[in-house]
């Protein structure tokens, strides 16, 4: 089955080409980081109205590049939610009418789903059942993963998602958006032990995580070190450190006790902070001291993109999923929600 696969959540356009016996055949993305960097932020309006000027040219290339006609699909699959609801709105409504001129059947796809089976994408994929950590601008989540469609949460951020609060502490630090990647750049020449934050709600029992009070500490440090006027780049880079190291320990502690929790010994990351470096690095560590293994998507497919849509959603039209009514858009969307994956005799 080919399928061409549409992701328009947030600040992202991308789209792919997927086929279930050839793999990935193209894909194509288009960011908004210069057009919201000026706001600090994403701007939803703004994003949709991108998106509508992005699709078209980029399914133009996605096709070109895969070698195919425009309609030589067999399923379209786009993003349903959770995101912003009038980007989600644009791409439901370009994969409706597309699969209706085609005749070929459409699906809303999780997007989380999507990050989640992102490194299926890789040569070497992770066999089921797997714990996986989501974590992303608007989620923070330790899911067991039994098989598609087949997930349990196991703990969430109750406040700041990790990816939240790399952005907001990159924002008060004066810091371009997005905040993430400059956080890290910084902290690449930080000295190691110059600022030691809280690793939160790693003194109790428990996979829930919270980043809001260290979002807080950092802030308090920053505002000690501008009334000192010590704010150097040094300085900068050794906060940045700090809170990127706190992150990463509170994160990897909490992986352990979900692998140690569920027995088993496959770890999936996914979700843009998943391309963090030292995040990575730590989590190798962690699970073969555990004598585990942890996979992730290429740094292309960790963020927001094209190929997971395509990938996720072609699983399920092989099942014989495909929506029934009209354009699904949820700004909101819990996972447990999906169906279970029941592949056809």
């Amino acid at each position: 089955m080919r399928v061409l696969g549409i992701e328009t959540s947030c600040d992202e356009t991308g789209v792919a080409l997927y086929d279930s016996e050839r793999g990935l055949l193209a894909d194509a993305l288009f960011s908004q980081i210069d057009l919201h960097r000026i706001y600090g932020g994403v701007v939803p309006e703004l994003a949709s109205r991108d998106h509508v000027k992005r699709l078209v040219p980029l399914m133009r290339e996605v096709f070109e590049r895969a070698g195919l006609q425009p309609g030589e699909v067999d399923g379209v699959a786009y993003t349903a939610g959770p995101g912003l609801v009038g980007a989600l709105l644009v791409g439901g409504a370009c994969a409706r009418a597309l699969a209706f001129a085609w005749d070929v059947p459409a699906l809303g796809v999780h997007h989380m789903e999507g990050h989640l089976l992102a490194p299926m994408l890789e040569e070497a994929p992770p066999q089921f059942p797997f714990v996986a950590l989501l974590v992303s601008g608007g989620h923070t989540q330790l899911v067991r993963v039994d098989g598609i469609g087949e997930y349990q949460l196991l703990g969430e951020s109750l406040d700041d998602a990790a990816g939240e609060a790399f952005d907001k502490t990159a924002k008060l630090m004066g810091l371009p958006y997005p905040g993430g990647p400059e956080i890290a750049r910084l902290a690449e020449s930080g000295t190691p032990g110059a600022f030691v934050f809280p690793r939160p709600m790693t003194d109790r029992p428990g996979l829930e995580f919270s980043f809001s009070g260290l979002k807080t500490s950092v802030l308090n440090a920053w505002q000690q070190c501008s009334s000192a006027g010590e704010v150097s780049a040094q300085v900068q880079a050794d906060l940045a450190l700090g809170f990127e190291t706190a992150v990463v320990e509170t994160l990897t502690i909490k992986c352990r006790r979900a692998l140690k929790q569920t027995g088993l010994k496959r770890l999936v990351i996914a979700g843009g902070v998943s391309a963090n470096q030292r995040l990575r690095s730590s989590l190798e560590k962690m699970t073969a001291g555990l004598k585990g293994e942890v996979f992730y998507a290429r740094p292309a497919f960790c963020t927001d993109n094209g190929a997971m849509i395509a990938y996720a959603g072609c699983q399920r039209l092989l099942a014989g999923q495909q929506d029934v009514s009209g354009i699904e858009a949820r700004a909101r969307w819990p996972m447990d929600q999906l169906p279970p994956l029941q592949l056809k005799a």
